[in-house]
């Protein structure tokens, strides 16, 4: 799950609209059962191997566009980010429960700075929206971490358990590990604010789309920042505009693609043509996309460290039972074993695990396999 948030009128509700609308998308599942109001998908880019290996595709979970894999995430619009919200200000709890679902957090800002923390237009501080998230969130750990360390500690003491053990169980909601908390406690002693702001980077990791990267600014804005914080230049408009040309037949575009082209010119009044050149001369040509794919690619990818990974029935065909090639892209963390993929795919198959397959190599291998991105696997079960 990955959380969109940012401050009134940072241009988040639009980023959520552009990253959500999916024209023509025929898949056969998704791979999550319900959507709420405030949740939505979305979906990542990578390389499909079919171009590698010289074959047509036929997807179910996901979709290839000119061999590129498009796999669908699951995307919450996070409402409330506002100071003090950890004290239940704002929407409160809402916002912090909304947080706790994520893995990681795309933060829009406003780069422009024409935005003040509380949405008002004016003078504002991209930097400032920035720190009142991280913020947010290290003063909400603090407290569920000072609410139960004296308890902690004498467990520890009298039971002689690790601490870091049972700071993780009462940190689990979070999505924090045993490993990272023990890591952390090298740096900064247990419940201090650097102790908090070094788990926060591994629990909630954050990138910045740097929004409304063409206003005058903006970039000004983005030089200064753009070596602090993991951030990307990004026109939310400019997507959304993209996008909706393309779903009424006006123009053709992949989304995270660097220009577009128009169907049929005749279609396009004055106001519609000079947009699309703003965005084409502004944006795409500036920037190299308009950033929203980009963002949301960076964060899944190269932050929360997933790979993709294709399952098969046949490991000659590449296909599944129903001669589909190639016919589902999973994403799954990097350190993922064999028998973990397996269980992903369903609990019957983990349970009667016997051996897998390497398609490429056609060798056999273990359950405690690591995958690798781009892997092919045939897994034999009873």
């Amino acid at each position: 799950m990955i959380g969109i948030v940012g401050v009134p009128n940072s241009g988040k509700s639009t980023f959520f609209k552009a990253l959500t609308l999916i024209e023509d998308v025929e898949i056969a599942s998704y791979p999550f059962t319900t959507i709420k109001p405030n949740q939505g998908v979305a979906f990542v880019t990578h390389p499909c191997v079919c171009k590698e290996l010289g074959v047509r595709c036929n997807p179910r979970n996901s979709k290839c566009i000119n061999g590129i894999r498009f796999i669908p995430v699951k995307v919450m619009d996070v409402a409330g980010l506002v100071k003090g919200a950890h004290e239940g200000k704002g929407l409160g709890n809402q916002f912090l429960d909304d947080l706790r679902q994520a893995d990681g957090l795309v933060q829009v800002v406003d780069i422009s700075g024409h935005t003040d923390s509380e949405g008002r237009q004016g003078n504002g501080d991209p930097e400032e929206h920035i720190k009142i998230l991280e913020e947010e969130i290290d003063y909400w750990v603090f407290g569920i971490i000072e609410k139960g360390l004296k308890r902690i500690e004498r467990i520890a003491e009298a039971e002689k358990v690790p601490i870091e053990r049972l700071l993780a169980q009462q940190l689990s909601g979070l999505g924090i590990k045993e490993n990272e908390i023990k890591e952390a406690m090298k740096h900064a002693d247990m419940g201090s604010m650097e102790f908090v702001s070094i788990l926060r980077k591994v629990a909630k990791p954050i990138i910045i789309a740097a929004n409304k990267i063409d206003i005058l600014g903006a970039k000004d804005n983005y030089e200064k920042l753009r070596n602090k914080y993991k951030m990307i230049a990004c026109s939310a408009e400019s997507e959304l505009a993209l996008k909706e040309a393309a779903k009424h037949g006006l123009i053709e575009y992949i989304p995270g693609s660097s220009d577009f082209n128009i169907l049929n010119e005749s279609l396009l009044n004055e106001s519609q043509k000079k947009a699309l050149r703003f965005i084409k001369e502004r944006v795409l040509k500036v920037y190299g996309s308009t950033g929203v794919q980009k963002v949301v690619d960076e964060l899944v990818f190269s932050i929360l460290n997933y790979i993709v990974v294709y399952p098969v029935a046949n490991e000659n065909k590449l296909a599944d039972n129903k001669g589909n090639v190639l016919p589902d892209a999973f994403l799954v963390k990097k350190g993922t074993t064999v028998k973990e993929l397996a269980e992903m795919i369903h609990s019957d198959i983990k349970e009667g695990f016997v051996t897998a397959i390497d398609a490429r190599t056609k060798k056999r291998i273990a359950a405690d396999y690591e995958l690798r991105d781009g892997d092919i696997i045939r897994i034999m079960f009873k």
